[in-house]
Parts: C-alpha cells; sequence; structure tokens
C-alpha cells in the first residue's frame, strides 16, 4: 500500500472500486482479468469464422448446428465479460449483474446444448433431425425460463433489501449464500440433461454423431465438476476455513474456468469439424431411384453390346421367305487397337453417334427380304398334288 492508501499498481486517481483490476499484490485479480480478455478475443474470433465458414458448409446437417453453436459462442462471451463483476469491488450494479447474469449465461449455453444432444438422438431414431430453426426456438425456450425466474428473484430481492435501507448500503450484496445457490436449480437440472442425453449418442452408427456426444458428454462432465467444487467451496469450504473473502475470487475462478470449457471441450473441436465433409454415403430416400449412368468403353478388352434384333415381318405359308445372305464384313482382331500403351481416356459417344452408327450398320449389312411365290412350270396345267396321284396308280397297275 501506498502512503495515501493506493495498492500498489494503481493511479491514485482510479475508484477504489477498481484497485482489485491493478493490485498487484491481489494475484488473482490480475490472472483472471488476463484469462477472460482472453477469452473473449477468443470467443469473438470463433464467431466471427463459424459465420464466415457458413457458405462453405457442404454436410446440411451439420450446417443446421450452426445457430446453435453461434448462440453458445455468444453465451461464453458474456460469461468471460462476467468474470470482472466478481473482480472489481461490490457495489449496487456489479450486485445486480452477478444476481441476474450468473444464472442467465450458463443456462443459455446449457440450454444449446441440451437441444444438439437432443438432435442427436432425434437422428439416431428416426433417421433425420428436426430443422434448425426449431432446435433454435427451443433452446430459446429453455433459455428463457431461466430469465423469468432470475428476473422475479431479483426483484424479490431488491424489494426486500430496498437501496434506503443504511445495511443495504454498506452491504449491497446483501444476500446469503445458500440463497444464492439455490436460485440456480434450474441450471442445475439442466446440466443433468445435458450429462444425460449425450449418453445414447455415444451408441450412434455413424462416427461422426458419436464424435458431437463425446464433445457434449465430456463438456458437461468437466462442467459439474467445476459446479460441485465452487458450491462446496462457496456453501461451506471458505467458511469452514475462516476465509469469507475469498467468495469472490472462488465464483471468479468457477466462471472463468467453466467458460473456457465450453470453448476447449465443444466450441473449438466443432468449429473444426464444421468445414469437413460427410465420409459416410447416405443411403437414398424413399421414392427416389439412382440410375447409374451408361459408360461405353472402346478397347482390348470390353466392347458395345449389340442390341437385339426383333423380327417384324408377318410369317406366311403361302409364300416362302427367300432372307439374302448377310454380307460379311472384314473379319477384325479383338487385339487390333492394343497397341502396348495404357489408354489415357474413354471414348464415350453421344446419343446422336450411337444413332448414326446404328443407321450406318443397317444400311451395309442388311438387306430387305422379299416373300416371293412358288415357281410355276409355263403350259403345265397339273399341280403337284395330281402328279403324285398319277405315281401311285402307276405303282398298283405294276
Amino acid at each position: 500500500m501506498n502512503p495515501t492508501g493506493v495498492p500498489r499498481g494503481c493511479d491514485p486517481s482510479i475508484s477504489a472500486i477498481f484497485y482489485q483490476l491493478c493490485d498487484l499484490t491481489a494475484v488473482w485479480g490480475i490472472v483472471l482479468e488476463a484469462c477472460a480478455a482472453a477469452g473473449m478475443v477468443t470467443s469473438f474470433m470463433l464467431f466471427v469464422i463459424v459465420l464466415a465458414s457458413l457458405p462453405f458448409v457442404t454436410d446440411k446437417k451439420r450446417k443446421g448446428m450452426v445457430a446453435l453453436q453461434a448462440s453458445i459462442l455468444v453465451f461464453t462471451l458474456g460469461l468471460f465479460g462476467l468474470t470482472f463483476a466478481f473482480i472489481v469491488d461490490r457495489y449496487s450494479t456489479s450486485c445486480v449483474a452477478r444476481r441476474f447474469l450468473f444464472g442467465v449465461l450458463f443456462s443459455g449455453c446449457l440450454s444449446c446444448l441440451v437441444m444438439h444432444g437432443l438432435w442427436l438422438v432425434l437422428l439416431e431414431r428416426r433417421g433425420s433431425g428436426p430443422r434448425s430453426w426449431t432446435l433454435w426456438l427451443g433452446a430459446l425456450a429453455l433459455w428463457l425460463v431461466e430469465v423469468i425466474i432470475n428476473t422475479e428473484w431479483l426483484i424479490i430481492t431488491e424489494v426486500r433489501n430496498p437501496l434506503s435501507d443504511p445495511i443495504a448500503l454498506h452491504h449491497p450484496c446483501i444476500i446469503a449464500n445458500q440463497d444464492f445457490v439455490m436460485a440456480l436449480i434450474y441450471v442445475m437440472l439442466l446440466l443433468l440433461a445435458v450429462v444425460l442425453i449425450a449418453l445414447p449418442s455415444l451408441k450412434h452408427k455413424h462416427k461422426q454423431w458419436r464424435r458431437d456426444g463425446a464433445f457434449i458428454l465430456v463438456t458437461g462432465f468437466f462442467t459439474s465438476a467445476i459446479w460441485v467444487t465452487w458450491i462446496v467451496m462457496y456453501t461451506y469450504g471458505n467458511g469452514a476455513a475462516g476465509h469469507a473473502s475469498w467468495d469472490d475470487p472462488t465464483l471468479g475462478i468457477a466462471v472463468v474456468s467453466n467458460a473456457w470449457v465450453f470453448l476447449g471441450f465443444y466450441a473449438i473441436p466443432e468449429v473444426c469439424l464444421l468445414t469437413q465433409e460427410d465420409s459416410e454415403q447416405e443411403q437414398p430416400l424413399d421414392g427416389e431411384h439412382v440410375y447409374p449412368a451408361r459408360t461405353l468403353v472402346y478397347g482390348p478388352d470390353l466392347k458395345e453390346p449389340e442390341p437385339t434384333q426383333q423380327n417384324v415381318y408377318v410369317e406366311n405359308k403361302a409364300f416362302s421367305m427367300d432372307e439374302a445372305a448377310i454380307e460379311p464384313t472384314t473379319p477384325v482382331s479383338p487385339y487390333a487397337v492394343y497397341n502396348g500403351q495404357r489408354q489415357s481416356s474413354v471414348y464415350q459417344p453421344t446419343e446422336i453417334a450411337l444413332i448414326a452408327k446404328h443407321l450406318k450398320e443397317m444400311d451395309q449389312g442388311a438387306r430387305i427380304p422379299r416373300a416371293t411365290a412358288p415357281p410355276l412350270n409355263p403350259g403345265s396345267g397339273r399341280s403337284s398334288l395330281s402328279r403324285s396321284v398319277e405315281s401311285l396308280a402307276s405303282q398298283e397297275w405294276s
């Protein structure tokens, strides 16, 4: 301390409520301030990256999660900003921010994680998840519940302890630690839902969605560990150790560490996978037929199959079909086109070229058969039947 009562590292012109931001003897304030500032910069950069990479997302399913991921980054940015309310000294504005924003910001992050886990469960059971705007509205509904709870609780506590009360003037954050924790019961329920809803996603048939479920589960697990630690220290540990002044550092460390958990175990991995292509080939939907493209390869081993010719002529017993023999074409060896080099390209003729080629082969190699009547000897009035009768009669007489 300086002779004037100003801590070492602080300017005498600043207000006393901001001394912990610059006091070199209070190392925890400077460390939290640096971590919170770095987290704010990281969250803002990730938010810009998510918006910039949106046109390059090829997977439609992963593209539907962009709204939830961007919302988590916004709430995480707010958590890093809330840390400064626990570093500065207690006064009316910082106390209101603590009471209201602590549960609101955490519920926003956890609501998005719950809806992401629910989408993974529906994707596994039905094969397709709900639309992105439906998921975002669901997360908004879960978040508004905590907003209403905290608003009502803030009004009640402010009415019970008005600023005109002399005790409230000297102790603006006059509220029991147990009451502060009890006001966060809904946030704890959301945290439990995050852990439970992420478990079925670990058995997803696709590897990429199992990873998303693992990210949510790890984030929920570390968040639960942080919350159990700070609640025990805030309600029992600090009082048992005789350090009631550790309450603000306890809450500030909890907020910063949990915000970095949201970034490191969920936001950053999801942003890295945002532009990744889907490795699993999706099956065609019902009613859709996939026709393979017809490829014609001309080479020594493969040749175009000849179409089956149908006989369009009607057979008549009164006439005989004199089909002209098809002129034999020059025999060509199937290895004539092989020159010992690998084929660098495959010839794929167009439909017009195939039709023209087929017509040309019909004109050169086929003739229209003509029907002719049986030959008749001129001047002969007897038929073949009468000649056979006379031959039989001559045999009998003989």
